[in-house]
């Protein structure tokens, strides 16, 4: 399958569309759920710098890992935390993207993260929130639980996503 004619096929939809669409089409193939993770670093170049990889994605409910790298960690020696945050953004932006109505568009109006414990290993970023029923001006606040492989909490995050008409 041909990644470039993949995303000129999906980027003509909304970003609600494409990624519902991208997800459904390639999640059950083989090397499938990789080429969604590049097709979506194509769409958001920064975000695709990270090298996150979308373990799950349902109706109002992300899962998305970043490996332990690194390039990812700081002087410290564990994960950076704007690594972190950018990982909590992504989460919550798709599992919101993925209930958004073809005909609304979203912006994240403002992020707060709290840094619990260093993350060091493979971090897994959750978002859970209640499908987005219509594209009508509003805001959301969404909660992303950031967990390390023992499951401890190493972060969480509130990021308030604004929804809209698009034009």
């Amino acid at each position: 399958m041909d990644a470039t004619r993949v995303f000129e096929d999906l980027k003509s939809r909304s970003a609600a569309e494409w990624i519902r669409e991208g997800w459904q089409r390639l999640q059950g193939l083989p090397g499938g759920p990789r080429l969604f993770d590049r097709l979506l670093g194509l769409a958001i170049p920064y975000t695709g710098a990270l090298g996150a990889e979308v373990l799950s994605l349902e109706s109002g409910r992300a899962r998305v890992r970043l490996r332990d790298r690194r390039g990812v960690r700081n002087h410290l020696d564990s994960i950076h935390a704007i690594a972190l945050a950018n990982l909590a953004e992504l989460a919550g932006n798709l599992a919101l993207v993925y209930t958004l109505p073809k005909d609304g568009r979203f912006i994240v109006k403002a992020l707060a993260i709290e840094y619990l414990k260093k993350a060091r290993g493979n971090i897994v970023a959750e978002c859970r929130c209640e499908p987005i029923l219509s594209a009508e001006r509003r805001e959301y606040e969404l909660s992303v639980l950031l967990t390390d492989t023992t499951g401890t909490l190493v972060a969480q995050a509130r990021l308030t996503t604004l929804v809209s008409p698009r034009p």
